[in-house]
C-alpha cells in the first residue's frame, strides 16, 4: 500500500510540472518589441593613434662639430630665418683661409702661363720656335687654368662648409623637441640625420591611425570624421580624411598573430592651440549613410536556417510545394521576429549599412512592423516563425 502511494505522488508532480510546462507555452515567451521607423544609420570606421603636427622639419647638422650655442629651448616660438643652433667653426675658417690661399697661388700660376703663351705665339709666329715648343706653351696654360678652377671649387665648397655651421629655421613654428645640449657633439651626415631639434606648426594638427586591411576599403580622401582625445575628455573635434596609405604596416609577420594595418591621416579642422604632439587619440570615420531608411536594432537580427522557417502545410492544402534541396534547406538566412498577434513570424530581410545600435533594412520588413528586440537568447536560438509570444511591458525603449 505505501508502495502505491509513494507511486502516486510521483505521478501527481510529474503531472503537475507538465501541466505548469504546457500552460507557460500556452502563454509563450515573453518578449519586448518595438515599431520599425525610418531614420538615419551612418557607417563607420573606428580607429586608435596619436596627434602629430601636419608640418614639422627636423634640424640637423650637415657637418661635424660641438654645439657652442643653442638659440632656442623646447616650447619657444620661432620665425622663419632665425638662428637656433651654432657649432663650433674654427677647423672651417681654416679650411676656407687654406682654400683662399690655394685659389691666389692657382690664379698667379695661370697668369704667368697665360703670359709664357702669349709670347710663345708671338715668337711661334716669327718661326722663332718650334710646334711642339708652342704647345707645351698651351697646354702649360690650360693645366693652370683648370687648376685655378679647380681651387675656386674648393673655396666654394669651404665656404658652403662654413655656412653650414650655423643652423636656421626653415619655418615658423614651436620648438617640440630637444635633443641635444650646449657642448654635445652635432654628427655631421648627408644619409643620415644626427636630428638636434625639431620645429613644428602646430596650427594644423593630425591624427594617425591603424585601420585594419578589411575596412581601410571602405575609407576614401574627405571622409568626415570625428576626433576625441584622452586629454580632452567629452570634447570632439572634427576632422576628414586627408591622406590614406598605400604601403602596410604588418605586425607579428608569418605568425598567427599577423596583423595587417594601414596609417590613415586626418586633418583636425578646430584642433586646439594646447594640443601637444604625442597625445592619445579615437577617431570614427563617417564612410557611408543613408536617411529616410528602416532601421532596426541590431540584437533584432538574427540567422536561422531555412527549413526551421517553413510554415506547415494544412491537410486541405493541394497545392504542390517544391522540391528543395538538403543544401538549401540547411542554409541560415537572416531575419527578423516580428510580432503577428501573440505570435511571431520570422522574415527574412535584407541588410543595408550598420552603425554601432541599428541596421539599416533594404528588404523583408514594412514601416510600423512591431518586431522583437529581446531577449537576446529567445532571438539568436530559441524563437522559431509562429511562436507565442508575450508582450513585455517596459519603459522607453533604450534603442
Amino acid at each position: 500500500m505505501k508502495k502505491f502511494l509513494i507511486i502516486g505522488g510521483i505521478v501527481i508532480v510529474i503531472g503537475a510540472l507538465v501541466a505548469v510546462n504546457l500552460l507557460k507555452k500556452e502563454e509563450g515567451t515573453e518578449v519586448t518589441a518595438e515599431k520599425v521607423e525610418k531614420g538615419t544609420v551612418i557607417k563607420k570606421v573606428t580607429g586608435s593613434g596619436q596627434v602629430e603636427p601636419a608640418v614639422e622639419v627636423k634640424i640637423s647638422a650637415n657637418v661635424s662639430g660641438k654645439i657652442l650655442k643653442i638659440n632656442a629651448k623646447e616650447g619657444d616660438l620661432v620665425k622663419d630665418g632665425d638662428l637656433l643652433v651654432e657649432l663650433d667653426r674654427e677647423q672651417y675658417v681654416a679650411s676656407l683661409q687654406r682654400a683662399q690661399s690655394g685659389l691666389l697661388s692657382a690664379i698667379a700660376n695661370e697668369k704667368k702661363a697665360a703670359s709664357e703663351l702669349e709670347r710663345s705665339k708671338k715668337l711661334y709666329g716669327q718661326k722663332l720656335i718650334s710646334e711642339a715648343e708652342y704647345e707645351a706653351a698651351v697646354a702649360t696654360f690650360e693645366a693652370q687654368k683648370g687648376s685655378r678652377q679647380q681651387m675656386e671649387a674648393s673655396r666654394d665648397e669651404a665656404r658652403d662648409q662654413l655656412s653650414k655651421t650655423k643652423l636656421y629655421s626653415s619655418m615658423d613654428g614651436v620648438v617640440t623637441k630637444l635633443n641635444k645640449e650646449k657642448g654635445e657633439m652635432a654628427i655631421g651626415a648627408t644619409f643620415q640625420e644626427d636630428v638636434i631639434m625639431i620645429v613644428s606648426d602646430l596650427s594644423v594638427m593630425e591624427s594617425v591611425i591603424e585601420v585594419d586591411e578589411n575596412e581601410v576599403i571602405d575609407i576614401a580622401i574627405g571622409d568626415t570624421a570625428d576626433v576625441e582625445l584622452d586629454a580632452f575628455p567629452d570634447t570632439t573635434f572634427r576632422g576628414y580624411v586627408s591622406e590614406i596609405a598605400n604601403s602596410a604596416v604588418t605586425t607579428g609577420l608569418g605568425t598567427q598573430e599577423q596583423v595587417t594595418n594601414f596609417e590613415v591621416t586626418i586633418t583636425i579642422k578646430n584642433a586646439d592651440k594646447r594640443f601637444r604632439p604625442g597625445m592619445s587619440t579615437t577617431v570614427d570615420i563617417y564612410t557611408e549613410r543613408e536617411d529616410n531608411v528602416l532601421k532596426v536594432p541590431i540584437q533584432c537580427v538574427t540567422v536561422r536556417e531555412k527549413k526551421r522557417l517553413e510554415k506547415k502545410k494544412n491537410v486541405e492544402d493541394t497545392e504542390p510545394e517544391k522540391e528543395e534541396s538538403a543544401e538549401d534547406a540547411d542554409k541560415k538566412v537572416e531575419v527578423v521576429f516580428v510580432v503577428d498577434g501573440s505570435n511571431t513570424v520570422a522574415k527574412p530581410v535584407k541588410l543595408g549599412i550598420s552603425d554601432d545600435t541599428h541596421y539599416a533594412i533594404l528588404e523583408g520588413l514594412n514601416e510600423g512592423d512591431q518586431v522583437i528586440t529581446g531577449p537576446f537568447k529567445a532571438i539568436s536560438k530559441g524563437l522559431n516563425s509562429g511562436d507565442l509570444v508575450k508582450l513585455k511591458k517596459e519603459e522607453k525603449n533604450a534603442y
